[in-house]
């Protein structure tokens, strides 16, 4: 008996240690298990099985983008999702995640500075498509005799801008442009290398030819932003000093700017004074009502109102117009007049678009936040000739701060909050000061979650002489030229028609499978959606239109209705149908006709264009109580109101190596090719890790490893000094990256981690 109860807790032992043997093993035996997947023929479909619920692989490799890429796995059930088996890192040639083909031989380049003085070369950048550009990309394009040490090819000046003043654009455009002056005097362009990784030759979904932007063009993190701040560790320069260390930055070679002495406001000012013809109408008289005055302050300030005015002259933030009463007027006072309606002038005032950068008290600015807003301030509104004018955007979450009982409190808040070279472009807002624009919104839903879009819509009141309005998200970076990506936006989203545009802003593009966007792919939503199309405004008991009437039914329009016309509002992602699918915010609707009946679009990530119309009708719902959640707000009344609204098919990368059949399984599986209308959307609860491999979602792991590697830092094994002297340095194509919530150096080591539930 007592042997027979002893062999039976030998057993138990024995099944307990081999269960724990298992358990202890597991990621190893489930990597011999799927291996064999791994080695698929490049000609084989990535795609999986009718498992609707298979999900990509979830885990990140750190060989992704360096060895051939990864296959995806065998189909796992229940959106389980395995790990990829790391391939081999090849031992001579790289493809690292954020650059060129990276060449291991060093080999010394002649010095033209100090600074590029090596005692020993490391690797150097080599890029795929080295001067393959069209002709439209080469005009950009000039060639100089600049010699940098990490690179055996000199980079380009890269001016993106139209040719202004020539006699094509004078004969379009009003007024002469007259160059400004940057931090540092006169503007110098930005420098960019010709070619590109072989990693990132054609993106997953999106199009770089479609927007017109170059990707045979890379950039790099001192090129880039040096003319920012950005100061590089140099390694390996002669030192004599007592103390042998062989490192020294470029801030000991050369007199650093000093940063703090610079007033971007100002700047901004000057700029748009000197190319005020450009945005004045010459064409006749006009009465002051018809005069939009550039007023500094918001109207509700407390110093604009001559019973609470400070003693002391108020501080000018943002305009070149001295802050007084109202009725008052000077004729120094810089106005703009409004287009006339009733004619079409050949040539036109060139409209003006303010870019908000959000941010909040509180935040810990790091020298890479700063060298951000620097870039978009003298890219874009500098550069242009004020064309666009850059905010910072800080909401005050101290509810005890009353920033609007006086200026003192309001002017100690910005010195509070704000670096001081931004502190003349920054306006404030509370949510105290929206609950009070919006009495019949419940208090409890004016938060910067649900009512994103409030505070925009009151500063759209507070400066109305712009046209539009960029809802710019500070966690993020474009690698590329800001102006040229703005303007490729702007001008792709004017060309569309109206023709099913709605169908097709609500799918993802994926040129592998959609083919030529102007024709296939209007040929394929076409034939997807039938006589199930928007044509203007639906009809809602509710809601009174204000956009234009449609010219003909959509049987009879030839892809021509909205072709030429200004987007209302653009995104860079899909405006997808909620309906029907496990999206959180679905039924966020408050007023309208109902959770139930309204109609409704949504977009992930808020960072958007909008227009002043569109701001206008949106600040209009609200007032009748009218509202729905920050992703939904300006898709929803563009659709509700007949507003032209347009998806523009941003470049996205993928660190896995989806082909384009699985891309339209999981990220278009609606029942006629959307992105919405089903629960099997990559949007809703549960599906959303499909996009942890992308460059642009708000929990995906590329963009901030792809930006950490850039800057020179380690990222998932990848990056850093040391490996660079291996590998050679990171050059990225034009990429616009989110999220990258912290830009600050990070320790060796570091891997950006996100998850979904």
């Amino acid at each position: 008996m007592i042997f027979r109860h002893r062999s039976g807790l030998f057993f138990a032992i024995g099944a307990l240690l081999i269960l724990w043997v298992l358990l202890r093993d597991h990621e190893e035996i489930v990597n011999r298990v799927v291996e064999p997947f791994q080695r698929l023929d490049n000609n084989e479909s990535a795609d999986t099985p009718n498992d609707t619920h298979f999900d990509p692989p979830q885990a990140y490799s750190s060989s992704s983008f360096i060895s051939p890429p990864l296959k995806i796995e065998a189909p796992k059930p229940h959106d389980v999702l395995y790990p990829p088996v790391p391939s081999p890192t090849p031992t001579t040639t790289l493809i690292n995640p954020s650059s060129s083909l990276i060449s291991k031989q060093p080999e010394e380049s002649p010095a033209t500075t100090s600074v590029t003085t090596q005692t020993a070369a490391p690797a150097t950048i080599q890029t795929a498509n080295t001067g393959v550009h069209t002709d439209d990309h080469e005009k950009p394009l000039k060639e100089t005799h600049r010699s940098v040490w990490y690179s055996k090819a000199a980079p380009l000046e890269y001016n993106p801008y139209p040719e202004y003043n020539s006699e094509a654009w004078k004969a379009v455009n009003e007024g002469k442009y007259v160059a400004c002056e940057g931090a540092e005097g006169s503007i110098s362009n930005v420098l960019a290398f010709s070619g590109h990784s072989k990693a990132f030759a054609d993106p997953h979904m999106g199009s770089y030819q479609l927007l017109g932007i170059d990707n045979s063009l890379c950039f790099e993190r001192e090129t880039r932003l040096g003319p920012y701040g950005h100061v590089e560790a140099i390694t390996g320069l002669p030192d004599t000093s007592s103390s042998g260390e062989n490192t020294k930055r470029l801030e000991d070679l050369q007199i650093p700017l000093k940063w703090e002495r610079v007033n971007w406001g100002d700047l901004q000012d000057r700029c748009l004074k000197l190319n005020l013809g450009r945005y004045v109408a010459s064409n006749g008289p006009q009465s002051t009502s018809e005069k939009i005055q550039i007023q500094t302050h918001n109207s509700s300030f407390p110093w604009n109102n001559s019973h609470n005015r400070e003693p002391k002259k108020p501080r000018q933030f943002s305009s070149p117009v001295t802050n007084r009463e109202e009725t008052q007027a000077k004729d120094e006072d810089i106005t703009l007049r409004k287009p006339d309606r009733n004619t079409s002038p050949i040539r036109k005032t060139k409209s003006r678009t303010a870019v908000i950068i959000r941010a909040y008290s509180g935040k810990k600015w790091n020298e890479n936040d700063k060298q951000n807003i620097r870039s978009l301030i003298t890219e874009l509104s500098l550069g242009s000739g004020g064309e666009y004018q850059v905010f910072l955007f800080v909401h005050i979450k101290n509810r005890s701060n009353l920033i609007w009982e006086d200026y003192s409190n309001y002017y100690d808040a910005i010195q509070e909050n704000v670096p001081k070279e931004f502190q003349d472009i920054t306006v404030l807002w509370n949510d105290q000061s929206v609950q009070e624009l919006y009495p019949s919104i419940p208090k409890k839903l004016i938060n910067v979650h649900q009512s994103q879009w409030m505070p925009i819509q009151k500063f759209a009141r507070d400066f109305p002489q712009f046209d539009h309005y960029w809802n710019w998200e500070l966690d993020t970076r474009f690698t590329g030229h800001h102006y040229d990506l703005l303007e490729k936006i702007r001008r792709f989203a004017a060309a569309q028609p109206r023709k099913y545009l709605w169908e097709r802003n609500e799918r993802y593009y994926i040129p592998s499978i959609h083919g030529k966007y102007d024709t296939e792919f209007r040929d394929i939503v076409a034939k997807a959606s039938g006589k199930n199309t928007v044509w203007g405004a639906p009809i809602l008991a509710n809601v009174t239109p204000t956009g234009p009437s449609p010219p003909t039914n959509p049987e009879q329009d030839n892809y021509e209705w909205g072709v030429n016309e200004d987007a209302d509002y653009i995104s860079v992602a899909p405006m997808f149908n909620p309906n029907g699918t496990s999206w959180v915010g679905k039924n966020d609707v408050w007023g309208y006709s109902g959770r139930n009946d309204t109609p409704r679009r949504a977009t992930i990530i808020t960072h958007s264009r909008v227009s002043k119309e569109l701001l206008k009708v949106m600040h209009e719902e609200n007032l009748k109580g009218n509202h729905v959640s920050s992703e939904m707000t300006p898709q929803k009344v563009a659709l509700l109101h007949g507003l032209k609204a347009v998806y523009a098919p941003l470049p996205i990368f993928f660190d896995r190596a989806w082909n384009g059949t699985s891309l339209e399984r999981w990220f278009n599986p609606g029942p006629r090719g959307q992105s919405g209308s089903t629960a099997e959307s990559p949007f809703g609860w549960g599906k959303e890790k499909r996009f942890l491999g992308s460059t642009w979602y708000y929990r995906a792991i590329p963009p901030a490893r792809l930006y950490n590697n850039w800057m020179g830092w380690e990222d998932h094994g990848i990056g850093g000094p040391e490996w660079e002297k291996v590998h050679g340095r990171p050059c990225l194509p034009p990429l616009l990256l989110h999220p990258i919530k912290n830009s600050d150096k990070v320790n060796p080591g570091h891997e950006t981690k996100y998850d979904f539930p």
